[in-house]
């Protein structure tokens, strides 16, 4: 009965160990590889994406990183972390963009330090501008017969409460807010992309482009999709022939919710909260 069971048991790590070794050569091909990363979504926290660029940019098998963006965008802070990430990664592998169905506002911003940005001739990128977005609920309150008591320190502390009507006064500070913003996004796609800052001044009042378009006014390089821009990706670091591919399997299942890991991305997609916003507003 020992005999069975041990030969059991030696076949089943012996299937074991093979599928683990099939799995390792699908997900991580030997020789040298091209990396793909993927921005998925509206653009709320920069950690995992700048944790995947730096993991990838001290691997010495990953000759080159693919980014892939399929956002409308996202906050401004975040876009512009992934920003100076891509930057910094630029000075040992080469980065490029590939754009899905959506890549616009900080999807773009995200887009332009690359070397190379590829999209398809039907996405939708661009909408170069930022908003505020506040919700005004006080119509409602007064009608429902709910008042409510601020106390402050500063006379314009509560400006973007969701309780009252803005005054022209605290108008005029968030438009000034947001135009500083708006000349950062605009200095930034002229920095990235070699292109003259009134030239992007220009295009950046929010209007959308398709990715034929965008090429035409020089805000992407060339069209094509995904395993266009890894082609591109492994000529340009020297890598003959088809690279291999590696990226990440994010993995997020119910186990994981009964842990609390509930992600980020979608607390804050729930409880969206005022930001500044670098997105596509449809």
């Amino acid at each position: 009965m020992k005999r069975v069971l041990i030969f059991f048991a030696v076949i089943f790590v012996i299937v074991l160990l093979i599928s683990l070794m099939l799995t390792f050569s699908r997900t991580v091909p030997l020789g040298e590889k091209v990396a793909i990363v993927r921005v998925t979504g509206v653009i709320i926290d920069s950690g995992s994406v700048i944790e995947e660029l730096k993991g990838y940019s001290k691997d010495s098998s990953v000759k080159a990183i693919v980014l892939r963006v399929d956002s409308p965008g996202g906050a401004v802070a975040p876009s512009q972390e992934i920003y100076q990430e891509i930057l910094k990664v630029k000075k040992k592998k080469k980065v490029v963009v590939s754009m899905g169905s959506v890549a616009a506002s900080g999807g773009y911003y995200i887009s332009a330090p690359a070397d190379r940005i590829v999209a398809n001739a039907g996405t939708l990128t661009g909408s170069i501008g930022v908003i505020m977005e506040i919700p005004n609920v006080r119509g409602l309150m007064e009608k429902v017969g709910i008042e409510t008591e601020v106390i402050k320190s500063g006379k314009h502390k509560d400006m973007a409460s969701v309780f009252k009507s803005m005054t022209p006064e605290e108008r005029r500070i968030l438009q000034a807010v947001l135009d500083d913003v708006h000349e950062q996004f605009i200095r930034a796609v002229s920095d990235a992309r070699g292109m003259k800052f009134e030239d992007v001044r220009k295009l950046a009042d929010g209007r959308i482009f398709t990715g034929r378009k965008a090429r035409e006014l020089g805000l992407v390089d060339e069209l094509g999709n995904l395993h266009d821009a890894v082609m591109l990706a492994g000529s340009l670091s020297g890598i003959r022939g088809e690279p291999g591919v590696v990226e990440k399997k994010e993995k997020f299942g119910f186990f994981d919710l009964l842990r609390g890991e509930l992600p980020e991305r979608l607390i804050n997609r729930v409880f969206p909260g005022i930001r500044l916003k670098y997105i596509l507003a449809l």
